[in-house]
């Protein structure tokens, strides 16, 4: 009895161990996804002050909107807790508002021909645009490291072990279609990167895996 009951716990304990290395192994995947995120955002952020300051000189009557654009970049590039899901979904959230606002801006300068004309500008807006797809493609990686995560710490037994490492679901990075780039801003020989942002499979939409704590 006593040999069976050894046997039965050696088993439990192996188990254990075994989904406790699997969730440690997805919330790296999970990291290193989110660290892929955050370079292409902050390359995507260094440009936009250069474009504003040039728009700036043609965009008069857009002051507010370079105002709240450059105050949400601000807010972006704030650090915050990559564990902490709260903290992560407010800084998407961020993300999220920034994009939209820029995405108005680039709308805006379709009323400024000698603004779409210069070459600083068009330089500058490519770079960008070339950035938001390569966003689509590292939030397509994240979203699906999370998905396997969240799996990971939800189903049991992994549950309970999440539960005593303290580890929570976290958030997926999703981006409302009208915070999207239209894709006619895109530059002319980047198909690829047009067919990637312009992919709805892109977002992994989960509502289950985007809880927070």
């Amino acid at each position: 009895m006593i040999e069976k009951l050894l046997i039965i716990s050696l088993v439990v304990l192996m188990a254990g161990y075994i989904w406790y290395v699997y969730i440690m192994r997805k919330r790296s995947e999970v990291a290193e996804a989110l660290a892929a995120i955050d370079i292409h955002l902050r390359q995507r952020f260094d440009l936009i002050p250069n474009i504003l300051r040039i728009a700036a000189k043609y965009m008069e009557h857009e002051q507010m909107l370079m105002a709240s654009i450059t105050a949400l970049r601000t807010q972006a590039l704030a650090k915050y807790d990559h564990a902490d899901a709260a903290s992560l979904q407010e800084h998407f959230k961020t993300v999220e508002m920034l994009s939209s606002q820029m995405g108005k801006f680039v709308m805006n300068t379709e009323q400024y021909p000698d603004l779409k004309s210069n070459e600083a500008v068009k330089d500058a807006m490519h770079a960008y645009i070339e950035a938001e797809a390569q966003i689509t493609a590292a939030r397509r990686f994240y979203n699906s490291a999370v998905k396997e995560y969240n799996n990971a710490v939800e189903i049991f037994p992994g549950n309970i072990i999440a539960g005593l490492l303290n580890r929570r679901p976290m958030p997926v990075f999703e981006i409302a279609e009208t915070a999207r780039l239209p894709i006619q801003f895109m530059p002319s020989g980047s198909m690829e990167n047009v067919a990637i942002a312009a992919d709805p499979a892109a977002q992994i939409e989960s509502p289950h895996h985007a809880k927070i704590r």
